[in-house]
């Protein structure tokens, strides 16, 4: 069972809900939490400490501080227990907010100032809440002065991708990695797709091993999975190198996307990659035992990863390549291998026809004395 997200208490005065409203909007777009808005509201006349103490029902209370909230006169015997020792004996989270020019108690920790719609300070306090950051290392894109002239442009994508799921495109590779680098903090992981020469199986494939999983369904199965894996975390997906048009792989959900059409160095880390790009880009006189050798080193790591999709695509390249070098044994051998994958996929009846015609073809038949 799917464990639920961390719960959210914003504990505040009435005459501040607003506020309340926007930091609870902006953690629920960015922070995967359960938010206690209404139950937070200080009534009139109400206590701030008792109502703190009420927070304690959830994981984390964000306590907000005003002119309108905090007593005039607050005395430490007041607040220490319900702020402080209470809440760390329960092992509740505990963080405080100052919405104006009030004075809270120093000693408090940690404090996070809102002023307007600040939005580094709500990214401050919803990272806070997060507790946790990708550990994804991007390669290094250079000198402190590259990094500096990309200011600008990280605070843009950190508005349209970081505060909140979505997608971005952006040309220079250098930018998308130091995004990843500034930003770790607001994703649960960071995942890079290298995607010059990738189909859309070859991308869902890296993706899954990436993630953990194996993939043993065709292409469109295999992207449902990724949808319902993806929509319940907070990740960045960078893909780079991407050609135009780009390969339909959005995963919606909790997940941010940015598309690079710059390619980055390369990193290598796919096994079946190069194998893909030596299949779909055969020379006119390519090394075709060294072909034949790669696509059944393909195969062993398709079928351990559990890429089958892509072991299907790879086997139809193979047998397509195999038709036009007139070898009979790499026909048959690429054939068969179909066949079994989409009898396991339950396709029968494509599987039956390929096979009628792979027997017709290949098998030797018995002679007749």
């Amino acid at each position: 069972m799917q464990a639920l997200n961390p719960a959210v208490f914003l504990c505040h005065a009435q005459t501040d809900a607003p506020l309340a409203v926007d930091i609870a909007a902006f953690l629920e777009r960015g922070a995967d939490v359960r938010l206690f808005l209404d139950e937070g509201r200080i009534p009139p006349g109400g206590d701030l400490a008792a109502k703190a103490r009420e927070g304690r029902m959830a994981d984390i209370i964000v306590v907000l501080f005003s002119r309108d909230s905090m007593p005039s006169r607050w005395p430490r015997a007041q607040w220490a227990g319900p702020l402080v020792t209470e809440p760390a004996a329960e092992g509740v989270r505990i963080a405080f907010v100052r919405c104006d020019d009030c004075v809270p108690p120093r000693v408090l920790s940690p404090m996070f100032d809102y002023d307007g719609l600040n939005v580094r300070g709500l990214r401050k306090l919803k990272r806070w809440v997060r507790d946790r950051a990708a550990t994804y290392r991007p390669p290094d894109v250079g000198g402190a002065s590259d990094v500096a002239g990309l200011e600008a442009d990280l605070e843009i994508l950190g508005i349209a991708i970081a505060d909140r799921p979505g997608m971005e495109v952006v040309e220079s590779a250098a930018l998308a990695f130091e995004f990843a680098r500034a930003f770790a903090e607001d994703f649960d992981e960071v995942v890079r797709l290298e995607a010059t020469g990738r189909t859309l199986a070859g991308l869902a494939g890296d993706l899954a091993t990436q993630l953990g999983m194996r993939l043993e369904g065709d292409l469109p199965s295999n992207l449902q999975r990724l949808q319902e894996l993806c929509s319940e975390r907070r990740l960045l997906v960078i893909m780079d190198g991407i050609p135009d048009p780009p390969p339909q792989l959005h995963l919606g959900g909790r997940c941010s996307t940015l598309v690079v059409t710059e390619a980055g160095l390369e990193a290598n880390a796919d096994p079946l990659r190069p194998i893909q790009l030596a299949l779909t880009s055969l020379g006119r006189q390519p090394d075709w035992p060294a072909i034949c050798a790669l696509a059944r080193q393909a195969r062993r790591v398709a079928r351990q990863q559990g890429r089958i999709a892509e072991l299907f695509e790879i086997m139809q390249l193979w047998h397509e390549a195999a038709g036009r070098f007139e070898d009979r044994a790499a026909l048959n051998e690429s054939a068969r291998e179909l066949v079994w994958i989409l009898e396991g996929w339950g396709r029968v009846e494509e599987a039956e026809r390929l096979e009628y015609r792979r027997a017709a073809e290949f098998d030797e038949q018995m002679h007749l004395f």
